[in-house]
């Protein structure tokens, strides 16, 4: 079966905003739907995009993220806490990640276990969806129950793993596919950047006559 590669970052809002129809791809298409977990930019490459120097750049995805989850109909709020202990106004990033680290390791397990876009969906549901410490209690994991997991066990798996090992080769790869940004979504070689790009991305799979067949004679 082929694959469809989906770089991803649990700080992008993007990111979020893709996984209704990453959960619809799986469905509908015969392609295995991978779950490539990167860093943040804001650590991956923070002269990138969040420095002081390009601040109407932050400025502009803070407004249209909301925007385009407005257009969608998903509920939105930058999450409290951040996935990244950044100060927004200097965009000085903290020494200590309390959560990004963990985020990204257990998107891997996920991965690893075979619900990697499942987990993802839910867990940004919590986190870009409006609920306030996330981070605590039970919410974490709910969402893991919901997608078919449990976080206990995840929890014991990434202890000690090598789990951010795997997220540094997925840097390299979405490096080697010719971009940089999430989510992207790579097939056959192929990048297809950004939420927006999942039209054209199922286009494609068309083209190589991989959507599902559906029986429309129920008996």
């Amino acid at each position: 079966m082929k694959n469809v590669d989906v770089f991803f970052s649990f700080r992008s809002p993007y990111s979020y905003l893709v996984t209704p129809e990453l959960l619809s791809l799986k469905s509908n298409y015969d392609v295995n739907v991978n779950l490539a977990v990167v860093l943040p930019v804001a650590l991956r490459s923070p002269d990138t995009l969040f420095n002081a120097q390009n601040a109407n750049r932050v400025k502009y995805i803070l407004l249209d993220w909301q925007r385009r989850a407005q257009f969608l109909g998903l509920p939105h709020a930058w999450p409290l806490p951040d996935p990244i202990v950044q100060d927004m106004k200097t965009m000085k990033i903290a020494e200590d990640q309390p959560y990004i680290y963990r985020l990204s390791a257990l998107g891997v397990e996920a991965q690893r276990r075979g619900c990697g876009i499942e987990f993802a969906a839910e867990v940004m549901k919590v986190i870009w969806g409006g609920t306030r410490d996330w981070h605590q209690g039970e919410h974490l994991g709910a969402a893991a129950n919901r997608a078919g997991l449990d976080l206990a066990s995840m929890e014991s798996a990434i202890e000690g793993g090598n789990q951010l090992e795997e997220v540094e080769a997925n840097q390299v790869k979405l490096a080697a596919s010719n971009h940089w940004g999430v989510p992207t979504m790579v097939f056959e070689g192929e990048p297809f950047f950004g939420q927006d790009r999942m039209e054209t991305l199922c286009w494609r799979l068309d083209q190589h006559g991989l959507r599902k067949s559906r029986d429309l004679d129920a008996n």
